[in-house]
């Protein structure tokens, strides 16, 4: 298996996402290669928490110019994570 910090890059504090708490949903950025049962495994290996269900979104990077010179955007990955309702909160997210 992966080390879970190879998988969950980094949290995405949002104003949207910081309203998904609300529910028990956080977002994270992870690996492109990462699926939804090795996000689940590493969410719940490093946070100690219950996960309910995992959502991923795939970003495709913008083709963006500059001048007369064309570059993309790096691709990403998010992962929308809900937890059960007898789990404990990520304290990441609290204010």
């Amino acid at each position: 298996m992966k080390d879970p910090r190879d998988i969950i890059r980094r949290p995405i504090v949002t104003e949207k996402s910081t309203d998904l708490t609300a529910d028990g949903k956080y977002v994270f950025e992870v690996d492109l290669r990462a699926n939804k049962t090795e996000i689940k495994k590493a969410v719940e290996a490093i946070f100690g928490v219950k996960v309910l269900k995992v959502n991923t979104i795939r970003q495709i990077g913008k083709v963006k110019r500059y001048g007369r010179y064309s570059g993309r955007r790096p691709e990403k990955k998010k992962a929308i994570v809900q937890l059960t309702e007898d789990s404990k909160s990520i304290e990441i997210f609290e204010v």
